[in-house]
């Protein structure tokens, strides 16, 4: 008979486990674990007769002894807090059979952490750091969550959660670390953001990241088709929001999607599609230094976390961002010839191009290099007519017509 696999969860500390862990653990023919949590159970131990296993950054090699043993072994495995929440207990399963394995669940490390500071956390977002060296599911949780919970490593410690935080300009986050739950060398703090980036933390910890209580003016709630004056803009060098909701409908956005922004202005086309773009990356470049502030007030404004801003004279600027979904042209003057030709050279077949230009030398000029760079280019015409008030009715003043390039490429 095929021996199943007890995944037994730790909680925070040894106290945690119940007398049927302890039972189920006293009976492992093989013990595997973390160093740490191996370290209860010294070989001294009269009861204890298991080989040990320490599970290391390898895992697949953990996994691979588990399943050449389990068949005759009893294997117990120890996890920290709660197997299956950002635990190890998953990648078993999926390589045994769910019907292989036993799972005892404990307390987490996040459930303690709030319970700490008696703060409800069912609405609480939550992102692993372990392993791992991209920000970018950090920064969608914050996107999306007033509350975020962050597993920590020894590299994407809260230090570093600080820093990046502060180079993405969030700085109405409040940082709370707590160190060694459980134990008696147990620390819990609220730092600002400035503080926590030049401090270092016990191990193990964990984070919980939580917006500060807005004061002043009510901040603009961000959605498609915002007011022209709700950015931060040069006068009158702007997307107006008619266009801007004909181009992010060429884009055809999904929520994944990498945006690149070239020429971005004020950065409304950007600032907008970030609505669409729930687990996406924009980036925006523009080349003045008075519009680039611009953007970045704009970011602030309407707290947006997955937008970089890159100061670059187009087309230089490109060689070092992530490979784009989706491109945007709305500016380019007379380099955009270059700009176009550059940004095709990044993308892949099926991503899409879309251009905006107000002359009509760029119109034909444009569908003529997108033709030739393999895109199914198409062009529409947009006029938009405002009401504007009279003495004792309403007349229409017509806004300059836009031209709007686009085209999904082929090959």
């Amino acid at each position: 008979m095929i021996k199943k696999v007890n995944i037994i969860g730790m909680g925070l500390t040894p106290d945690d486990l119940t007398d049927k862990h302890k039972e189920i653990i006293k009976q492992a023919d093989i013990l595997i674990g973390g160093e740490r949590h191996l370290s209860h159970f010294p070989d001294s131990d009269a009861d204890s007769t298991a080989i040990k296993k320490t599970i290391t950054k390898d895992l697949q090699s953990v996994v691979s002894y588990i399943c050449a043993h389990k068949a005759n072994r009893r294997i117990v495995v120890l996890a920290s807090g709660d197997p299956l929440f950002f635990g190890i207990g998953g990648l078993i399963i999926k390589a045994v059979g769910a019907d292989q394995v036993r799972v005892h669940p404990n307390i987490s490390s996040v459930a303690a952490a709030f319970a700490k500071v008696k703060m409800p956390w069912s609405h609480a977002g939550m992102v692993s750091l372990h392993g791992r060296d991209h920000h970018s599911r950090l920064l969608r949780a914050m996107k999306t969550h007033e509350q975020v919970a962050v597993f920590t490593d020894s590299q994407n410690n809260p230090a570093w959660v600080a820093g990046l935080l502060l180079y993405k300009e969030l700085e109405n986050y409040m940082i709370g670390v707590f160190e060694k739950l459980g134990t008696s060398e147990e620390k819990i703090g609220w730092y600002e953001l400035v503080e926590a980036a030049n401090m270092t933390f016990g191990e193990p910890n964990i984070v919980i990241l939580k917006q500060k209580p807005h004061t002043g003016p009510e901040l603009p709630r961000l959605c498609l088709g915002m007011p022209d004056d709700a950015f931060e803009h040069d006068q009158g060098l702007l997307t107006k929001k008619e266009i801007r909701a004909v181009v992010l409908a060429k884009l055809k956005l999904l929520p994944e999607h990498t945006l690149w922004d070239l020429g971005a202005g004020s950065g409304s086309v950007s600032v907008e599609a970030s609505v669409l773009l729930h687990r996406g990356t924009i980036v925006a470049i523009e080349q003045k230094t008075e519009r680039v502030a611009h953007i970045r007030m704009n970011i602030r404004r309407f707290g947006i976390t997955n937008m970089d801003v890159v100061q670059a004279v187009l087309p230089d600027g490109l060689d070092n961002l992530p490979h784009p979904d989706r491109v945007f042209i709305g500016g380019g003057g007379r380099r955009l010839d270059r700009i176009i030709e550059a940004a095709a050279s990044f993308m892949s077949p099926g991503e899409i191009m879309v251009v905006n230009t107000v002359l009509l030398a760029n119109l034909e000029r444009t569908l003529e290099i997108m033709r030739s760079l393999a895109f199914d280019a198409e062009a529409v015409q947009v006029q938009v007519s405002l009401a504007k008030a009279m003495p004792w009715s309403e007349r229409f003043e017509a806004g300059n017509p836009v031209w709007i390039i686009s085209g999904r490429k082929l090959n």
